[in-house]
């Protein structure tokens, strides 16, 4: 029986974890569940699996987590730094959302334990301190699983390029000039796919496919001029490998995170699984457009930033997570969220990405200028 340490398990990939390891038969245990604050689920998810750790980031929130005997509770990051250090974890399963989310990956990574990467911030943000050290690593986007299964899970297998499929989002076609009514509700009326809020936001800037490039860049150590992305409505093709002889291997499926989630549990096996069958008795269609540069500003500017390097992908995801918590709220409007992000970076000096500690510090920078930069809106 594998033991599984999962990092966000009140979210929405947290849940279809525990929905793989429910259905497993006894192949997979959570020896260890961390969440930030969802008490109610946590709780529940306590009662059904029986870890030996039950961590909430939030301390307040951890006051009351309700037990058994043989369940060890902690409460905020340095605890769940402890359960994954303590568990004896086969897999870390980094499922929360934003930038702490390079603080687990790099304790997974110390353990030794496989890391199955559902948190884009820890490659976005840390790709330059934690590829250097990183052992197996199992992406977890679909995007990625579908270019790691096209080559053959081996991530330093040798391809021509790297085709990332996008579906454009609910403003496909519009022009950015003309979104700035747009409201937070019609942003999150995703085209195809169900997300949490934040990155159901950045499909809508598109700023995620710029953080999926620049996963890529790493994930495949791939230059950027080898990476493509291009719009495919449908979300049926997942993404695309070309190789020297001119071949392209694609990866299909319905759009459901459930396939790339148990495939990294299950690696280097398949099971069957809930996602829906394709009919290929029935006609349909599979759509490509170009992904036009100036269309989608959040996207160029991840794209600037990544081949800039060093802290700037921290800076922008950042100033990004700033911004998308106020267009939440209505306290800007969705155009906001690109000129804020910019501003904030414009005005933050280029450094090297050398440490942990160093990226917290130009993460925090980022986020006090981005939210004088709100107060001025």
């Amino acid at each position: 029986m594998k033991k599984i340490a999962l990092v966000g398990s009140c979210g929405s990939i947290g849940r279809q974890v525990a929905d793989v390891v429910r259905r497993s038969a006894g192949e997979f245990s959570l020896c260890a569940l961390i969440s930030n604050r969802s008490l109610e689920t946590f709780n529940a998810q306590i009662a059904e699996f029986k870890p030996s750790f039950a961590v909430l980031t939030d301390r307040d929130a951890a006051k009351g987590i309700i037990a058994p005997r043989e369940t060890k509770v902690l409460s905020g990051e340095d605890g769940a730094l402890e359960a994954l250090g303590e568990c004896g974890a086969d897999i870390v399963f980094v499922a929360c959302g934003g930038f702490a989310g390079l603080k687990y990956s790099l304790k997974a990574v110390e353990t030794g334990a496989r890391l199955a990467l559902a948190n884009k911030e820890t490659l976005v943000c840390g790709g330059d301190i934690i590829m250097p050290l990183v052992g197996e690593l199992v992406p977890v986007d679909s995007e990625h699983s579908a270019i790691w299964q096209c080559l053959n899970f081996e991530r330093r297998a040798p391809f021509e390029r790297l085709i990332i499929t996008a579906s454009g989002g609910p403003f496909r076609g519009r022009k950015f000039a003309d979104l700035k009514e747009v409201k937070a509700a019609d942003a999150l009326r995703h085209p195809t796919w169900k997300m949490g809020a934040k990155i159901t936001v950045d499909s809508a800037t598109l700023l995620n496919k710029g953080y999926e490039i620049i996963e890529a860049h790493h994930l495949y150590n791939a230059p950027y001029s080898r990476i493509k992305a291009v719009i495919q409505p449908q979300s049926l093709v997942h993404s695309m490998v070309e190789f020297a002889d001119g071949a392209v291997l694609a990866q299909l499926s319905n759009p459901s995170m459930e396939l790339p989630i148990q495939l990294a549990l299950t690696y280097p096996g398949r099971c069957r699984s809930g996602v829906a069958k394709m009919d290929f008795t029935r006609a349909f269609s599979l759509d490509f457009m170009p992904l036009e540069r100036g269309q989608y500003p959040m996207y160029d500017l991840a794209l600037e930033c990544g081949r800039r390097g060093g802290i700037m992908p921290t800076v922008l995801n950042a100033a990004s997570e700033i911004a998308v918590g106020a267009f939440l709220r209505d306290s800007i409007g969705f155009t906001d969220i690109y000129e804020i992000s910019a501003d904030v970076v414009a005005a933050t000096p280029y450094a090297r990405a050398e440490s942990y500690s160093q990226l917290c510090e130009a993460d925090g920078a980022a986020r006090r200028l981005a939210a004088r930069h709100i107060k001025g809106v």
